[in-house]
């Protein structure tokens, strides 16, 4: 999307708005997390607002994170029990925080705001960098055959009787770019909210762990442990490193 700009869109307005609507699956997800940190620490990869990362921290995880937007960090710092949590601005693919964490997770398909496929594979090697010897680094992401529906085309993704949100896209099958608006409109007018993903497969992003010296030990169809098939819609994808011993 010419002249998108990734801090840009998750400015003040997006930042604001980002906790509207969850997901539902923020306890799985947590409790996913909590097993595998267990009595090591965590840190979180575009922490945003903290709806992961202050959970765990409740369950008694010590949580460190990076996060790129100014406004997403404001929000965070804002919550109840943000004190807890040290957070750096910066890029999760090159900034580097203190110390080894027996966790590193990356949520939400945000691996795919990284828009190329240097930035998303300096990402898998800086998570290798700051796991411990038997830590592990965790992706959760969209598959991309649930997201490309042609070159371009529209989803209705929300409607209620004040508002009616539409997710208009355009995909480049050569970059894998994914270039989307949320237009939500209401009697108060059109709001945007364009974001810019670079899709990837599974497989790609095993690539990427092995360039990174990783290498994949479970991949799940979700925070639950369902199975990873042909049907599902996202994978969770836990990697190591691959001289590590089980």
């Amino acid at each position: 999307m010419q002249g998108f700009d990734p801090v840009a869109g998750f400015g003040p307005s997006a930042a604001a708005r980002y906790d509207d609507h969850p997901r539902g699956d923020e306890p799985e997800t947590v409790a996913f997390l909590a097993g595998l940190a267990g009595d090591g620490r965590a840190l979180e990869f575009a922490i945003g607002t903290g709806r992961i990362a202050l959970p765990l921290a409740d369950r008694g995880v010590p949580v460190t994170g990076i996060e790129l937007s100014p406004d997403m960090l404001a929000i965070l710092r804002e919550k109840p029990g943000a004190g807890r949590i040290a957070v750096t601005l910066g890029d999760m693919s090159t900034t580097a925080v203190p110390g080894e964490f027996s966790l590193v997770f990356l949520v939400y398909n945000t691996i795919f705001n990284l828009l190329t496929q240097d930035a998303q594979v300096r990402c898998y090697e800086n998570a290798a960098r700051h796991l411990g010897p038997t830590g592990r680094f965790v992706v959760e992401a969209g598959v991309p055959s649930a997201w490309i529906k042609g070159r371009q085309y529209i989803d209705v993704e929300r409607i209620s009787p004040g508002e009616v949100v539409l997710d208009i896209n355009r995909y480049d099958p050569v970059t894998q770019i994914l270039d989307e608006s949320h237009v939500s409109f209401t009697e108060a007018g059109i709001r945007l909210g364009p974001i810019s993903c670079r899709l990837a497969w599974p497989a790609e992003l095993d690539l990427m762990a092995r360039i990174a010296g990783l290498e994949l030990v479970d991949r799940w169809g979700g925070w639950q442990h369902e199975p990873f098939t042909a049907d599902s819609t996202r994978h969770v994808s836990v990697y190591r490193a691959a001289n590590a011993q089980t």
